[in-house]
């Protein structure tokens, strides 16, 4: 069970890593972003991984700690590897310059602005642009090695329970996708580097899953989960507060972000009342 459950939290954590060239796809496809769907299903992930953090996550890697140490000592640490966790994204952030922000929110109608044999290519602007999507890239890299390690961790523990969190981040990789994509094609002219790129920047997702593995899974007991998932569920509830929800607030009204928010909520409650 132990192997099948391994397996399964690799494909996804692979999965979900994956969406960032889906978002590169949706914006060779489309014409324009629909920036009203994506507010709400920015919105949507953020609320599930707002819920699931708040009243599964954490609630689990207490009950853990609280069996290994003791009520008093298990909360404290339940609580003080939560905070660490959202201290650890933190630092990521800040290896990212402002101007170089991946979560900047981008629309496909942007490629539009660049035809395949742009003489903007051969411009120092484009050399800009092209500095840009590589250091998104880079950067969304950065970010998803602690998502990939979540979605690891929450999979392996429990299935269902990692299929949330999985689909909440595909969902939020997408919109990154084309923020790679967008500056790429735009300095190239070449979809092929574009998408490229932008698949690349999620594969740090399935190596966060195997870092969990190789050096975590060796430490593997109850204090060593509790801590690995408080520490999830702070990263999960930064990452919505930091990143999701400002970008669906730019993308769409602030309302379509709210309903979104809310129907995330209402959606992980029922699956986890069915599947508990």
């Amino acid at each position: 069970m132990f192997q099948e459950n391994l397996l399964y939290a690799f494909m996804l954590t692979l999965l979900a890593g994956l969406a960032t060239g889906i978002g590169s796809l949706l914006a060779f496809f489309s014409k324009r972003t629909d920036k009203k769907f994506l507010a709400v299903a920015l919105g949507f992930s953020a609320g599930v991984m707002i819920y699931v953090s708040m009243i599964e996550i954490f609630v689990k890697a207490k009950e853990s700690l609280v069996g290994a140490l003791g009520e008093t000592r298990g909360y404290w640490y339940t609580t003080l590897a939560f905070f660490c966790g959202m201290f650890l994204t933190t630092i990521i952030d800040k290896f990212v310059p402002d101007f170089e922000n991946p979560h900047e929110a981008r629309e496909v109608a942007e490629l539009e602005k660049c035809p395949e044999k742009s003489p903007a290519a051969h411009q120092a602007g484009a050399a800009a642009l092209h500095k840009m999507g590589v250091f998104s890239a880079l950067a969304i890299g950065i970010h998803n090695f602690p998502e990939g390690l979540a979605t690891f961790t929450a999979a392996l523990k429990d299935p269902s329970l990692g299929v949330s969190i999985a689909v909440a981040i595909a969902i939020h990789n997408i919109p990154e996708g084309i923020a790679v994509s967008v500056p790429i094609y735009y300095s190239t002219g070449s979809r092929r580097k574009a998408f490229m790129y932008s698949f690349l920047s999620g594969m740090s997702e399935p190596i966060g899953a195997m870092f969990g593995y190789f050096v975590l899974m060796p430490f593997f007991n109850d204090t060593m989960f509790g801590l690995l998932f408080a520490g999830v569920a702070g990263i999960m509830v930064f990452i919505s507060l930091d990143q999701l929800l400002p970008a669906a607030e730019k993308y769409g009204e602030h309302h379509l972000c709210t309903y979104g928010v809310v129907s995330g909520m209402i959606t992980m409650a029922i699956s986890l009342l069915m599947f508990s």
